[in-house]
């Protein structure tokens, strides 16, 4: 089996056993409470949960191809807030 293809099988089941750890945090008593518990999951996973592999973006962003805006915007806040406190820092020292 090619290196790739296991660590894509890693992926999927570190996926299965985050969500099954979700899902065990809840008593549903109905089908559809579960599947309402698995959608939310989902929701929360691709869209709201950054993932350090992929840069501390949402599986959305890489994939809807926002990504790289992402990073410039962050990027450029970074060094904006970098020469702000080195303007504090001078202006405390003098």
């Amino acid at each position: 089996m090619r290196p790739g293809i296991r660590r894509r099988e890693g992926k999927i089941e570190r996926w299965h056993q985050t969500l099954k750890n979700r899902i065990l945090l809840e008593n549903d008593f109905f089908p559809k409470d579960l599947e309402a518990q698995i959608g939310a999951f989902i929701e929360h996973y691709n869209h709201r949960r950054y993932h350090e592999s992929l840069g501390n973006l949402t599986p959305a962003d890489v994939y809807f191809g926002r990504g790289n805006e992402i990073l410039k915007q962050r990027k450029r806040v970074k060094e904006q807030t970098i020469q702000s406190r080195r303007l504090q820092h001078h202006a405390n020292v003098a």
